[in-house]
């Protein structure tokens, strides 16, 4: 009776484990690699599946969403200036049987062998470029980098998506230096523009003062025309008060002379300080022996001339600018 009893409870848990070993689920975009005494034996894709015990067990899962693997790869530019680039490579298990099992039996791990391909990738292709072409032309390094593995890693049952390079990052005194560059670029073209601003201001007020100086000396001609239309308006009126027979050169010099009078007495006015100069050098000889003749003249005058006569040519000399006065003034005689 005891023994009838222990013999249910062992196929019991015989018929237990035999139950749970027969059926088990795979996750959907997942693989289960089946191996019948340690043999491949096949795929089990997502779902219910059911393999025979103690025979068949599973070897391993396989992951068949698309996974990204960051590599950090630091290599020298043509150059000779280093640089620490990230490649970010996305990747997949090609889904099907043989992709599967390649995938799962020739690359110990994945990851890691594949960051040795973008290693050997990247290295082989930026020591041939410079620094700016490496900044500018990061696609075609990405590109290459793709191209490469997906020839290389195909054979072991993975894909490319696309390898993309996230970060260049050179020395820090080589990026000063570019910084210093770029400032030094940005300074070059606002100086430019500074000068172009400063050349459209001269040649603003170049022509300002081209047309300032055309008004000025419109006014300057009108101004003499105006001057000399008075004065030829001056030599009529006066010739029409004097006696007929006057020329307008003996009118001309009386103006003149009267205006000579005009000046001298201004001149003697208090607070003025004017000298009239002859302004040609060759005048000045002519000036200095008028004067010293004027000055030798005057002291023969003195000494040879008597009260007497010095009263007289006073009385002639009233009576000169009396005249003169009637002249300049002919309403006195109307």
């Amino acid at each position: 009776m005891a023994i009838g009893i222990v013999i249910k409870i062992i196929l019991g848990l015989f018929g237990l484990m035999f139950t749970f070993g027969l059926f088990f689920i795979v996750k959907q975009k997942t693989a289960v690699v089946i191996e019948r005494l340690g043999k491949f034996h096949r795929i089990a894709s997502s779902g219910f599946n059911l393999k025979i015990p103690v025979l068949d067990k599973k070897a391993g899962t396989v992951n068949l969403r698309v996974m990204e693997l960051p590599v950090e790869v630091e290599t020298k530019t043509k150059d000779d200036v280093f640089v620490r680039m990230i490649v970010s490579v996305q990747y997949y298990v090609v889904e099907s049987n043989e992709g599967i099992r390649q995938s799962f039996y020739k690359f110990d791990n994945p990851a890691r062998q594949i960051q040795s391909y973008v290693f050997d990738s990247i290295r082989s292709e930026v020591p041939n470029m410079l620094l700016d072409d490496v900044f500018s032309e990061k696609d075609k390094i990405a590109k290459a980098v793709q191209t490469e593995l997906s020839e290389t890693i195909e054979e072991y049952g993975f894909a490319i998506v696309k390898a993309l390079i996230t970060d260049i990052d050179p020395d820090a005194k080589v990026k000063h230096a570019m910084n210093e560059i770029n400032a030094a670029k940005r300074m070059k073209e606002a100086a430019k523009e500074y000068a172009e601003a400063d050349k459209i201001k001269v040649v603003a007020a170049a022509e300002a003062e081209a047309t300032s100086k055309k008004l000025q000396g419109e006014g300057i001609a009108n101004q003499r025309v105006a001057i000399a239309n008075g004065l030829k308006n001056s030599v009529a009126e006066v010739r029409g008060a004097m006696e007929d027979g006057v020329t307008g050169r003996e009118v001309m010099n009386m103006l003149f002379m009267t205006q000579h009078y005009d000046t001298i007495s201004r001149l003697a006015e208090d607070g003025v300080n004017t000298i009239f100069m002859p302004y040609s050098p060759s005048s000045v000889g002519d000036l200095q022996t008028q004067i010293q003749s004027s000055l030798l003249s005057a002291d023969t005058i003195t000494k040879t001339t008597t009260p007497k006569d010095i009263a007289k040519a006073s009385m002639k000399s009233k009576q000169a600018k009396r005249a003169s006065d009637d002249i300049a003034n002919p309403e006195d005689y109307e």
